[in-house]
């Protein structure tokens, strides 16, 4: 009888021996906790035990760790480490390749790719680079219906991902626009001015991006109808700087903002504050040029850099303090909407007002936390969420989904500092040199 007992264990372990499979031509990462960020971080399914096979640069399949050979050629062992996607920067610009290098080392591997006149040209020449999906914008002048179709046809001919609808879009261009974007394929940003928020909640659109633009609906029509018209400007006087004062002075409790958080918080779309303009004004911010990658990064390239030595912007006094109170009522502000159940999907506005590629991610995580969300909650507005907002096959560990890939030494559960140290990235299946994003 002993005999057979020990034959049968010989071949259960020759077969499951045998069973163990190689995966040609492909990158296998074994073990480590894959952190769950679903369901805009409520969801708390993190899998232990897998290995995620990487062909080209896909997630092929996920599957059981002790299914994996021993001889796997291309395996990165993750046993005690954490896994996540790489993050987005859902709003920013790559100006040269030390930008590129930034984010990749501050491992974002995905970016909604913008420029403009403060911004500066997009530089698509960069290599390595996170992948670049581009966000171009209609309404930023007065147009008729049909301009307005064939400037979005346009835009998707040329490769844009993103519709951004802007100021002088009257509602029902907006309904139009997002619906001819929707019909490309196209996820679609709201900067509203003429339509109110309330409306393109109704319409569907996907996301709205800084604060001070989507509580808008909070401020009397004349003063919303001014900004619409006049829309940027560092002046004081100006409608965009009467609505900030308004909005600084603006009581929390009002029936106005109250309603708005409400909106917000029923509606499907997201919102996204750009925190990291207003983040060095804020008095917790940390000097963004003592981090490592800053080493690379030339001031003169900044748009109203961080002072290198204070960490802090050197703007006239007067303008100062008016920023320092923007921000510190952006913050209550934001509280309320998440209390109301707003979701959130992260983006530094690179690189206006001293905010700098990758850094100011970070920065911008660390106001999400601050406002209220968990920190499940906020890795989800860095990952899965932009696949939720936009439908971008990015931002998820699944199969299918491109394999941008964090692997981390502590986990980001218990500190969102961990997602800057000792990582390794994958960015579309292969391992980037992270000391050679260094050089500059």
């Amino acid at each position: 009888m002993t005999k057979y007992l020990f034959l049968g264990f010989f071949i259960t372990l020759f077969l499951s021996c045998t069973q163990k499979k190689i995966y040609n031509n492909a990158l296998v990462i074994k073990n480590g906790t894959i952190i769950d960020v679903s369901n805009n971080g409520a969801s708390t399914n993190d899998l232990n035990g897998k290995a995620i096979i990487i062909k080209a640069d896909t997630i092929a399949a996920i599957v059981d760790a002790s299914t994996i050979s021993n001889k796997q050629q291309r395996l990165i062992d993750a046993t005690g480490k954490y896994i996540l996607p790489g993050l987005t920067d859902g709003f920013t610009v790559i100006n040269n390749q030390s930008y590129a290098n930034a984010f990749l080392y501050m491992g974002v591997t995905d970016i909604i790719g913008v420029e403009s006149e403060r911004r500066g040209k997009f530089y698509f020449g960069s290599n390595p680079s996170p992948n670049i999906h581009m966000l171009r914008e209609v309404g930023d002048v007065r147009l008729t219906d049909q301009q307005i179709l064939d400037t979005i046809r346009k835009h998707h001919n040329n490769g844009a991902e993103i519709l951004l609808m802007m100021y002088k879009l009257t509602p029902e261009q907006v309904k139009l626009a997002h619906n001819e974007a929707k019909k490309l394929g196209m996820g679609t940003i709201g900067e509203l001015g003429f339509t109110k928020y309330k409306q393109a909640m109704k319409f569907g659109v996907d996301a709205f991006v800084h604060t001070t633009r989507y509580s808008l609906d909070v401020a009397p029509d004349s003063m919303a109808i001014k900004v619409a018209e006049q829309p940027f400007s560092n002046d004081l006087g100006s409608p965009k700087w009467r609505y900030y004062q308004y909005l600084t002075n603006l009581d929390l409790n009002s029936k106005a903002l109250q309603q708005h958080a409400e909106n917000l918080g029923k509606s499907n779309s997201y919102i996204q504050p750009t925190f990291a303009l207003l983040y060095l004004d804020m008095p917790f911010s940390k000097n963004p040029w003592k981090e490592k990658i800053a080493s690379i990064l030339d001031i003169n390239d900044i748009n109203r850099p961080a002072d290198k030595i204070t960490g802090k912007h050197n703007y006239p006094p007067e303008e100062l303090a008016a920023y320092q109170k923007l921000g510190f009522k952006e913050l209550k502000i934001e509280k309320t909407y998440r209390k109301h159940g707003a979701h959130y999907l992260s983006g530094s506005a690179t690189d206006v007002w001293g905010s700098m590629p990758g850094i100011s991610l970070h920065q911008e995580l660390e106001v999400l936390s601050r406002i209220g969300l968990n920190n499940r909650e906020v890795l989800a507005t860095s990952t899965s969420n932009f696949n939720d907002a936009y439908g971008l096959k990015f931002g998820k560990i699944k199969k299918g989904f491109k394999a941008n890939i964090l692997i981390l030494e502590n986990n980001p559960l218990d500190d969102l500092e961990n997602l800057k140290n000792n990582k390794i990235v994958i960015l579309n299946g292969k391992q980037l040199d992270l000391e050679a994003l260094l050089q500059k």
